[in-house]
């Protein structure tokens, strides 16, 4: 039987969890519902210091409403790149105000980094993983290194490269140690639509005109019937993920690094 999960403690120096933290957290919450597990994890305090991260998307909303009804000023990160739709610019206020989230935090790229390296802001173009470097990867990575612990809105049915996914994990992009959890890990896409039903939450406006998952505006395209929901993310490009939840991801901050809130 796996150890029970231990509380972290704040003052620990060294990796933050273990990937045996993860197993006996994956197995205390096995069968438990979502917004308990979600609960008994915010209340005790099992994951430190701990912010949700939200693409505010096409099913963001169904994470951030469980969030608020526990606790309305968990730190919500969302990643403001420049480039997103006015769509979802417009969404993610509607939620939060909506939802009565207090603890949102806007990260936006370095102006120095995008003059040097992205110019004309057309990076996106021929350097894809290059663009969400600069645009997600490093503002958020400076941004964590405040919290032991995120919440993702992930899940299993999204893709391939998402089956099987648990809902606690080691993040990988460092050697921090830092929680990865995954309420959603095991959601299929009918509970999704059955709990926007039952809430009445609303739907990002660009769900209903053939966009499943959406990103960035330059990299975001329709999806037709039958495809993969992830298949209008970066259409043309061998890529599927924008670099946070990959392995080896801003694995190094420059010196003295200290985002700016």
């Amino acid at each position: 039987m796996a150890e029970p999960a231990r509380r972290i403690d704040l003052l620990d120096t060294g990796p933050r969890f273990t990937a045996d933290d993860a197993a006996a957290l994956n197995a205390r919450f096995a069968g438990v519902s979502t917004s308990e597990m979600l609960g008994v994890v915010l209340h005790e305090g099992l994951a430190g210091r701990i912010a949700a991260v939200s693409s505010f998307g096409a099913e963001s909303a169904v994470l951030l409403h469980l969030l608020a009804a526990i606790d309305p000023a968990v730190p919500v990160l969302f990643l403001d790149t420049g480039k997103h739709f006015p769509e979802t610019l417009a969404y993610r206020d509607e939620l939060v105000a909506r939802l009565g989230l207090t603890g949102l935090i806007n990260l936006t790229p370095d102006a120095q980094v995008l003059a040097k390296r992205d110019e004309n802001g057309l990076r996106w173009s021929y350097d894809p993983d290059g663009c969400c470097e600069i645009r997600k990867v490093v503002p958020l990575a400076g941004a964590l290194t405040q919290f032991d612990a995120t919440i993702t809105g992930r899940k299993g049915f999204q893709s391939a490269t998402r089956a099987g996914l648990p809902r606690f994990e080691i993040d990988t992009s460092d050697a921090a140690g830092r929680l990865k959890v995954n309420p959603l890990a095991d959601w299929s896409s009918d509970q999704i639509s059955a709990y926007f039903a039952a809430t009445g939450l609303p739907a990002h406006p660009l769900v209903a005109e053939g966009y499943p998952s959406i990103g960035c505006m330059p990299c975001t395209s329709k999806v037709a019937l039958g495809e993969d929901a992830r298949a209008g993310r970066w259409r043309g490009w061998d890529k599927t993920e924008c670099g946070i939840h990959v392995d080896g991801a801003a694995s190094e901050l420059p010196p003295g690094f200290d985002p700016a809130f």
